[in-house]
């Protein structure tokens, strides 16, 4: 044991010690708060920002659903004070759609024009336009396009209907929101939404956690072989002592890391209305932090420890068997897959965290600590459940540990071309 409390030791102060992991620790949540909300405010803001300028309207329906879209396509420039660009319309027969399609779409080639949408028989029947410009890829404009399109022929329905146009129109800028709030066994449990968010806050966070450290001990059992370091440990330290050392000593580090960046993220969200008001963001919708079980934050932390050993001593295996960072790198790539899978599927799971996908994935041993995590933190989960899937996964860690341990005591000393299946195979069988 005091053998083991040395290794154990060595590992933690060697890595908390370095500046990379103080910049780390306190940057990072800075990072994650970027890559996370930052990508999403600017997308939903384009989204709102997007313009549709030097359109050309083919009014083929006639109802007037053209001079409709027009106005509806200018009303955000006119709300938000500036001059509005109006798309011009032509209005043609169905028969005419053709030829006036074919010499719009020459002004588009020649840039003269940047896009026409055609309003014919198909929009009035099934709601179904065309839009054929050079901005076509872009998702805020061609969303705009829809929403005016549908806008305005709910509209002229309703028109048909005998509303007059006032009422008509009032009706069709209509939105409806719904606060969402989860329950939970002890009553409300704050906003539905603050939950989803959390939930993929802590599953991206485990699965940055795992990677990183992960691959930290991989590193660190082959530059210990490739330096010779190994022989000389190994001569005091039985190769089980120092792979338990490793496993835990680095995953101290992680879990001190994640405590960090918890208490970081706390003092962000109790702060959030002065950081968003510094960026501008002044109507910031007001949602309540999640209502988190004591039994369910247990359930993280032993989720990150489980999830942690079992890739810990998959990439510890992967170190010992190889020798040369190329070796490293392709070896590890199954052990990479596993996780990369797991993440996949994390949107999924989050629309739908009582699917049966969603059951699936929470009980696979490699997924489990990736997506039991964010489904117990989105919506409530059975205890049951939770207890089912952590024994599923510290058992895959007892074989992991198992596994690895074998092939660590023989190739941390094996140097040369990377073993063989059959190789490893014997390497098991023999240690």
């Amino acid at each position: 044991m005091a053998k083991l409390w040395t290794v154990v030791k060595r590992e933690y102060l060697e890595r908390v010690r370095t500046k990379w992991f103080i910049i780390v620790t306190l940057f990072g949540p800075i990072f994650f708060a970027m890559i996370m909300v930052l990508p999403g405010y600017l997308s939903v803001k384009g989204m709102r920002e997007a313009r549709v300028t030097n359109l050309r309207i083919v009014d083929a329906t006639g109802l007037g659903i053209g001079e409709r879209v027009s106005q509806r396509l200018a009303a955000p420039q006119i709300s938000a004070g500036m001059a509005p660009s109006m798309a011009r319309v032509d209005t043609v027969t169905q028969e005419g759609v053709a030829d006036v399609e074919e010499a719009l779409l020459a002004r588009v080639v020649s840039r003269e024009e940047n896009g026409v949408l055609i309003l014919d028989s198909a929009t009035v029947a099934s709601g179904r336009a065309r839009y054929l410009g050079r901005d076509a890829g872009s998702v805020g404009q061609v969303d705009a396009l829809e929403g005016a399109v549908r806008t305005a022929l709910i509209g002229a329905r309703l028109e048909a209907l005998g509303l007059d146009a006032p009422t008509a129109d009032a009706i069709t800028r209509l939105r409806v929101r719904i606060d969402a709030e989860k329950v939970t066994d002890q009553g409300k449990g704050g906003s539905g939404l603050a939950g989803t968010v959390f939930g993929f806050g802590v599953a991206f966070l485990l699965y940055m956690s795992i990677i990183l450290y992960g691959q930290n001990i991989l590193r660190g059992v082959l530059e210990e072989k490739t330096t010779r370091v190994a022989e000389v440990v190994v001569s005091s330290v039985s190769p089980d002592v120092l792979l338990a050392g490793k496993v835990i000593g680095v995953g101290a580090v992680g879990l001190t890391q994640m405590l960090v960046w918890v208490a970081s993220g706390v003092l962000f969200w109790e702060q959030r209305s002065r950081v968003f008001s510094a960026m501008g963001i002044q109507n910031m919708p007001q949602i309540s932090f999640p209502t988190i079980d004591p039994l369910v934050l247990v359930a993280l932390v032993l989720y990150f420890i489980l999830g942690y050993t079992f890739y810990a001593s998959l990439f510890a295996a992967v170190g010992a068997m190889v020798g040369s960072q190329e070796e490293a790198q392709q070896a590890s790539q199954p052990v990479l897959m596993l996780l990369v899978f797991s993440i996949i599927f994390v949107q999924p799971v989050m629309t739908n965290p009582t699917g049966q996908l969603a059951l699936v994935m929470s009980w696979l041993p490699f997924s489990a600590p990736i997506i039991m995590p964010m489904r117990m933190t989105a919506t409530p989960v059975p205890p049951l459940e939770i207890a089912g899937s952590l024994f599923g996964l510290a058992l895959a860690c007892a074989a992991a540990i198992w596994l690895s341990a074998r092939i660590y005591r023989v190739g941390l000393l094996m140097y040369g071309k990377r073993p063989s299946m059959r190789e490893l195979l014997r390497w098991i069988r023999q240690s």
